[in-house]
């Protein structure tokens, strides 16, 4: 399966040739979407299910000379556009329906999304990042409007205010799928025809649409309450299929293409990550059967907002912050867990190039952003991501105690090229003194007098100034003191 994987990235590869080295870059931009994959319909004139709606996520670091990394918010921008993609009234009727189906007071402005966002403009400050939501973006180029290309790339500038110089520049995939819908699986006829099963509907139901299928289900991802009685959009959804679907769904072929009935979808193929590929689990791993899912709803969970978490199975120091859900949560250094893993459903490596293309431009490979040097100037010493300690990119555990290991080689042979080295580890930051002592306590070498990181630690004794002898290698860090005997002979 890896392989596979690493043939479909090979030609990123040389992508990272014509791009400067991240770490010769003062700025580094870091974009991503919210979710792996954004549907919605193509036609609304019958129901609606999902408008065209795509968030999209920007970080920007500033690597200065020393000192740890630092976002920028105030004083700059950043600024979106979708090459290639700059209209969307004619390859979707949803500027016809819009005002009916959401209540608008008044229309749309051609190619204006729900939150007055187009298909490029500027991003907004939230909290220590950038946002552009309700972008309306549909899965098909100007220059074809019949072929789907749902893994598209936004292009991210960010600018100092009121500057035209760009500091740094990103591309990340602003996926979108019309393959989403009641037709396309061969389940019912028409939409008109769902819409004649809702025939015990009272009141003021359009029988002859559009119908915005969220105005009576709730649905968390639109934000709408609903019906009571009609309950969630989600709910029923699974729970009126969970017969049909999950007969069919015994194998891992079948229980994706299971899921791809609705959500997108034979060709699209929206779940994509690592998971899938190294990991092989399906949909069904962390989600449930559909009947799990509706059991689920109907046992208080609320669509959209409880979601399988990453703690669940990787435990708490790889997981989503508290009562956070995964694209929500932030991580070592104040980044979102998505910046450097990528979005749910899409974590990296994907199958799908233009996932990798981002992090293969900033590191020189696909997979998780995990190169120190992308936002550091230097590589750091201590803990990392999830609070553990790396060794070769592996993460290892943190030391549980303070301990200054044994001098090496010990003993010594004195003279010009007399050189020791010593290991220490510290469990917590701290002001670290090491010092070398003659038989006498005096100080004959001072090693190290600075703040260290919580982490193992190496220093190198310069020993070729000193006679034969004892001396002692000391150490203290906050409250601890130890002392290591080293022997020089001749």
């Amino acid at each position: 399966m890896k392989s596979h994987r690493y043939v479909l990235l090979t030609a990123l590869f040389a992508l990272a040739a014509f791009s400067h080295s991240a770490s010769a870059q003062s700025y580094v931009l870091i974009g991503w979407n919210d979710l792996g994959m954004h549907c919605s319909n193509r036609d609304f004139s019958k129901i609606a299910i999902l408008p065209p709606y795509n968030n999209v996520h920007a970080q920007l670091v500033y690597k200065g000379e020393g000192g740890k990394p630092v976002m920028l918010t105030t004083g700059y921008t950043v600024n979106y556009a979708i090459p290639g993609n700059t209209f969307s009234v004619g390859k979707t009727n949803f500027w016809t329906y819009a005002q009916t189906l959401f209540g608008l007071a008044a229309p749309l402005p051609p190619n204006v999304g729900l939150t007055g966002n187009g298909l490029s403009g500027g991003m907004k400050i939230e909290g220590n990042g950038f946002i552009a939501t309700g972008i309306p973006v549909t899965p098909f180029s100007d220059n074809d409007l019949v072929n789907e290309k749902p893994y598209q790339l936004i292009h991210l500038e960010a600018r100092a205010l009121n500057s035209t110089t760009v500091l740094a520049s990103t591309d990340v995939v602003i996926p979108v799928s019309h393959e989403i819908g009641c037709l396309k699986s061969g389940c019912h006829v028409s939409e008109q025809a769902i819409l004649n099963k809702h025939s015990s509907v009272n009141g003021t139901f359009n029988r002859n649409g559009p119908v915005l299928c969220a105005s009576c289900h709730a649905s968390n991802a639109l934000g709408t309450v609903g019906t009571k009685n009609a309950k969630s959009l989600s709910f029923r959804i699974h729970d009126k299929h969970k017969s049909f679907i999950d007969e069919r769904a015994k194998t891992k072929s079948t229980k994706l293409a299971a899921c791809y009935n609705c959500h997108p979808g034979a060709n699209t193929r929206c779940y994509r990550d690592v998971m899938l590929t190294d990991g092989e689990k399906v949909c069904q791993d962390c989600h449930g059967s559909m009947a799990t899912i509706a059991s689920s709803i109907s046992a208080g969970r609320r669509p959209w907002l409880d979601e399988p978490t990453c703690r669940s199975c990787h435990g708490s120091s790889f997981g989503e912050q508290t009562n956070t859900l995964y694209r929500n949560s932030k991580g070592h250094g104040n980044l979102y867990c998505s910046a450097c893993h990528g979005s749910p459903h899409a974590i990296t490596p994907t199958t799908q190039p233009n996932d990798n293309l981002q992090n293969v431009r900033l590191q020189g490979n696909a997979g998780t952003l995990s190169k120190c040097t992308v936002c550091h100037t230097t590589k750091p010493t201590g803990a990392g991501p999830h609070g553990k300690y790396y060794k070769d990119g592996v993460a290892v555990e943190a030391p549980s105690e303070f301990v200054l290991q044994q001098v090496y080689p010990n003993p010594v042979t004195a003279g010009a090229a007399a050189q020791a080295m010593v290991t220490y580890s510290l469990p917590v930051d701290a002001h670290v003194t090491l010092d070398v002592y003659d038989y006498a306590g005096r100080v004959v070498s001072k090693v190290i007098d600075a703040d260290v990181s919580g982490g193992v630690h190496g220093a190198t004794l310069e020993l070729a100034s000193l006679p034969p002898g004892v001396y002692f290698c000391t150490i203290t860090a906050g409250t601890y003191h130890a002392a290591n005997k080293i022997v020089l002979t001749r």
